[in-house]
């Protein structure tokens, strides 16, 4: 009689705050997480013009990611990701630090901002030189390139095209395919740039990433993949996750 073994593996338990109106986030991270992750959500509320239109929405948006992060600690979870990249870079240079302070004080979990883990994540890649795609109005992307060049990186074109002008909302740039920042990525790729950045993490792309990086022979980082990966450094994930750009595909250790 054979007798088999079933091996508990514990799972890495993933917290990650969206904005309510954010339809693309989960879905990319439950696709992209290794087998031994899983993906816990709470939301915070946010109007759905708020990205595009009405950057003191972004900023109110932010008080309440403190109850949600207190939800997510009662599922004991080992890190929580403030997934919003305009949200929480729209006070400018270093706030990001702050957002992650006050939920590391509240509910004394680690934490990563978006904006946050797009700066490591170009650091980590020697990205000084960039181009950036995003589905934002201009208001946003100005504070954008503002914020990056303020981490002092160099910003040598943004491209973010005109599928907002009919009805300029967050619903809307989660109801693009893939294909749109495909397109807005090759548009505002310059040759001598080091890379390029993929903003909103409302925005599909993590079917493309890998195809960019084939024909342009560059690192290409999303704000979902900049996110994953710096959460999973603070969880000292030691594996590689495949598929979705060279960015998962290094080592994601880091010492908590």
């Amino acid at each position: 009689m054979k007798i088999h073994f079933v091996i508990c593996l514990e799972f890495i338990r993933l917290g990650l705050i969206v904005p309510s109106s954010n339809t693309t986030m989960e879905h990319e991270f439950c696709r992209m997480v290794p087998s031994n992750a899983t993906v816990h959500s709470e939301r915070m509320k946010m109007s759905q013009y708020a990205t595009t239109r009405n950057v003191k929405d972004l900023e109110t948006m932010e008080v309440d990611s403190i109850r949600a992060a207190a939800y997510l600690a009662d599922a004991m979870v080992q890190v929580i990701g403030y997934g919003c990249t305009s949200g929480s870079l729209a006070r400018g240079h270093n706030h990001d630090n702050v957002i992650v302070s006050r939920i590391r004080e509240a509910t004394e979990i680690p934490a990563v901002t978006t904006s946050g883990a797009m700066v490591e994540a170009l650091d980590f890649l020697k990205v000084k030189k960039l181009s950036v795609a995003t589905p934002y109005c201009e208001e946003v992307n100005n504070m954008t390139v503002k914020f990056l060049e303020s981490h002092g990186f160099h910003v040598l074109k943004v491209e973010s095209g005109d599928f907002l002008n009919e009805s300029p909302d967050n619903i809307k740039i989660g109801k693009q395919p893939p294909a749109v920042a495909y397109g807005l990525a090759k548009k505002a790729y310059m040759p001598e740039a080091d890379g390029i950045f993929i903003g909103c993490t409302n925005f599909r792309t993590i079917e493309i990433i890998e195809k960019l990086e084939s024909e342009l022979k560059k690192p290409v980082v999303s704000s979902n993949t900049a996110t994953l990966w710096s959460m999973l450094r603070k969880v000292s994930f030691k594996n590689n996750v495949k598929g979705y750009g060279c960015l998962l595909e290094r080592t994601c250790v880091q010492k908590r």
